[in-house]
């Protein structure tokens, strides 16, 4: 074939080609037009049903407001999980974990909780760390406040309803939560769990047959004391040895008479080291306990028994036949000593520390656990706004050894008048107050306050000298 017939034969099938291509996007469009208009529509459609929401959607659209706490037990968090460290362990992890089964059930939130008796010493490697648990039990709150600083501490006011926390709460346990924060005050946790030390133990049934009478003031108190030993016996029952740690009572009895000699503002300075050991207020609260610990007619075994008795024992002679000793001042634990046939109201009972001053009220002296936030998720916030209610602690108030900070914890739920009515002095008393040991630094009120108070009870040294000494601590 020539190069001119092969030129137009090649041109003649290009011509065909590009004939056939434009016919086949012509009918391609035509025919595909529909498709594109129908999903067009049903685009359109899923707009029009997230707008106008279907049942399903609208359900979850309503349930969509409330606090925290109130979503989540519509199952708005289904599935999440919030982890929490302290140093609940053993017994105390068993009531723990019992106590929160509910919650979990009923809102799909799983409590990973890790008990440590580390505790103390593990927290702050955590936390500096970077590997903070969403929430932490502080037995201590001074170790809290410590951490608060830092500014890893979430700060509740911005997560809780206040006004639902005043109304809930006795406002000493608000302020006890307050503390300073990186850029200010923060309210740095929420209390859970109580435990009173403003309490006088005594031999209820033999007390009674004795014909002694509950004291109501420090006067009554000190008459009493007076009679039972003009009756042949020493009334109290002290002892301060605890191994490491002997002396510690003698710091609660100090913290007791501090409350119903001075103010609450003092209180709080000295406990922050503003008002120092030397100072006549606190010289003051010594020489009060001094008229019963220094007096061996009023303490079983004389006053150098004192520092040798453990502090476990020394209630034991109240339980004799007849009862060698008569009073006993210790926080709610010590039943736990007790003998385990002792029952209480009938063999044992107790009542409040009577004030000393009458202007500062029915001050009451307590320990317990307060919660702390690291981890801001709505999951995280539900559960620390669970553990500011009642409902959180009702299975261990009912399995006792344990009194609720929060007012709508029914008194009901106490199994024994006795609880009942430690948990209604806390929920009256004037003022509240946390043990001041457990909130000064270690060196102080596990150190030298513990060191000073039995050096001083043993004769080691004299008042002056103790308090010189306490106070060092804080100089150092």
């Amino acid at each position: 074939m020539k190069k001119g017939a092969r030129r137009l034969s090649l041109l003649l099938v290009c011509c065909l080609t590009f004939i056939m291509a434009l016919s086949a996007c012509g009918g391609g469009n035509n025919a595909a037009n529909p498709e594109p208009k129908a999903a067009e529509t049903n685009q359109q459609k899923a707009n029009t049903d997230e707008s106008q929401p279907t049942k399903e959607n609208s359900t979850k659209s309503e349930t969509a407001t409330g606090s925290p706490l109130e979503l989540a037990l519509k199952g708005e968090y289904k599935g999440t999980k919030v982890t929490m460290f302290g140093p609940f362990s053993d017994a105390d992890q068993v009531k723990f974990e019992n106590s929160i089964k509910d919650f979990e059930s009923k809102t799909g939130i799983d409590i990973q909780y890790e008990g440590s008796k580390e505790f103390e010493a593990t927290i702050n490697i955590r936390v500096d760390g970077g590997n903070a648990p969403d929430i932490a039990d502080f037995p201590q709150p001074g170790l809290l406040a410590s951490v608060a600083k830092t500014g890893k501490v979430i700060d509740l006011t911005k997560i809780l309803d206040q006004a639902k926390l005043k109304a809930n709460y006795n406002q000493s346990w608000l302020d006890m939560a307050t503390m300073d924060g990186k850029g200010g005050k923060i309210m740095a946790g929420v209390w859970n769990r109580s435990n009173v030390k403003s309490l006088v133990w005594y031999p209820k049934k033999a007390f009674e047959e004795a014909g002694y009478k509950v004291p109501q003031t420090w006067e009554e108190l000190m008459a009493l004391t007076e009679q039972i030993a003009k009756d042949g016996d020493a009334a109290w029952g002290i002892g301060i040895e605890s191994g490491a740690a002997t002396g510690w009572t003698a710091t609660d009895w100090i913290e007791d008479i501090m409350l119903r000699t001075t103010s609450p503002e003092n209180y709080d300075k000295w406990v922050k080291g503003e008002l120092p050991f030397t100072s006549p207020e606190v010289k003051h609260a010594v020489e009060v306990m001094s008229k019963i610990w220094m007096n061996p007619d009023y303490v079983y075994g004389g006053t150098k028994s004192i520092v040798t008795t453990a502090f476990g024992d020394a209630p034991a002679p109240m339980f004799e036949n007849p009862p060698k000793v008569w009073l006993h001042r210790q926080a709610n634990f010590i039943t736990s000593f007790f003998p385990e046939t002792a029952k209480v109201g009938e063999d044992y009972d107790w009542f409040y520390l009577p004030p000393i001053d009458e202007k500062y009220g029915k001050p009451v002296l307590v320990a317990g656990d307060i919660y702390a936030m690291f981890n801001d998720r709505p999951e995280v916030r539900a559960v620390i706004e669970f553990f500011s209610t009642g409902e959180s602690i009702k299975t261990w108030v009912q399995s006792g050894g344990v009194i609720a900070p929060m007012k709508d914890a029914s008194l009901d739920w106490y199994t024994t008048d006795a609880d009942r009515r430690m948990a209604k002095l806390v929920q009256d008393a004037s003022t509240l107050r946390f043990d001041g040991s457990d909130l000064m630094p270690g060196k102080v009120g596990a150190g030298t306050f513990w060191k000073g108070m039995t050096d001083y009870v043993s004769g080691t040294a004299n008042l002056d000298q103790a308090l010189k000494q306490i106070q060092a601590g804080w100089n150092n």
